[in-house]
C-alpha cells in the first residue's frame, strides 16, 4: 500500500463474521421460495437495499417478508430471528487489532447494514464486549441506513471523504465484496479485498503493509 494515512473498514466479514448461507436456510424455513435469487451475497431483492438505505422501515421490511413467504401469520420475532441468523460475531482479538491500527492511521467504519441488524449488533457488543457501540474503535462509524446511501454507490464514499477532509489517494478502503471496491475506486480510493476470516485481520493487514 502506497502512502496510506487513512483506512476505511467494511464491517461484515472484515470485522464481524457473517454467513449468508445461514440466513438463506433460515428464510427457506419460514417459507421464502427460490431463496438464492431472493437473498445472496452477490445479489438480492430490492427489499434488502431499501431497508439498508432507510427507504422502508423495519415494519415494512417484515411485511415484505410475509408477502414473499405468502404467510401473513409470521411474527416479527420469527422474521427477525431468520434475518439476524447470518450475524455470527466478532472474533476475540479483532477489537484490539483495530485499536492498534487506530494509533497509526485515521480509521473509519463504513457498513451496509439496516436497523434490525444494527440493533442486534449493538446489543451483542454490549453483552459480549461491554461496549455501547463501535465508536471507540474508529474516528467515526458510518452505517448505510443512517446515511440513506449504500455501497457500491460512489456517493457514499464521497460523503466519508468530504466530511473528514480525506485525501482519497492517501486513503485505503478494505471490503470483502469486489463490487464495493469498484465504487471506492471511482471515488479515488486505494482498495484492498479482504480474503481472510476476520479472526486473521491483524495478520492480513500486516501482510499488506499496514502497521498494526
Amino acid at each position: 500500500m502506497q502512502n496510506i494515512k487513512n483506512i476505511i473498514f467494511d464491517y461484515g466479514n472484515v470485522i464481524f463474521e457473517i454467513d449468508f448461507r445461514i440466513t438463506q436456510n433460515s428464510l427457506t424455513q419460514i417459507g421464502i421460495p427460490n431463496v438464492a435469487d431472493f437473498f445472496g451475497h452477490k445479489g438480492h431483492d430490492n427489499l434488502f437495499d431499501n431497508l439498508e438505505t432507510g427507504l422502508i422501515t423495519p415494519a415494512q421490511f417484515r411485511d415484505g417478508i410475509r408477502d414473499q413467504a405468502h404467510n401473513p401469520a409470521l411474527t416479527d420475532t420469527e422474521i427477525d430471528a431468520a434475518w439476524n441468523s447470518l450475524l455470527i460475531g466478532v472474533p476475540p482479538n479483532v477489537h484490539d487489532v483495530l485499536l492498534d491500527v487506530k494509533k497509526h492511521y485515521r480509521t473509519f467504519l463504513l457498513s451496509n447494514t439496516n436497523q434490525i441488524h444494527y440493533d442486534y449488533i449493538m446489543s451483542y457488543l454490549q453483552k459480549e464486549y461491554g461496549v455501547e457501540n463501535n465508536d471507540h474503535l474508529f474516528e467515526k462509524a458510518y452505517y448505510s441506513q443512517q446515511m440513506l446511501l449504500r455501497k457500491p454507490h460512489v456517493e457514499i464514499f464521497e460523503q466519508v471523504i468530504n466530511e473528514n477532509h480525506l485525501n482519497p489517494a492517501e486513503t485505503l478502503f478494505i471490503d470483502d465484496t469486489p463490487g464495493h471496491l469498484e465504487g471506492a475506486k471511482k471515488a479515488g480510493l486505494q482498495t484492498l479485498l479482504m480474503t481472510e476470516h476476520p479472526k486473521n485481520l491483524g495478520a492480513f493487514l500486516k501482510s499488506n503493509g499496514i502497521t498494526v
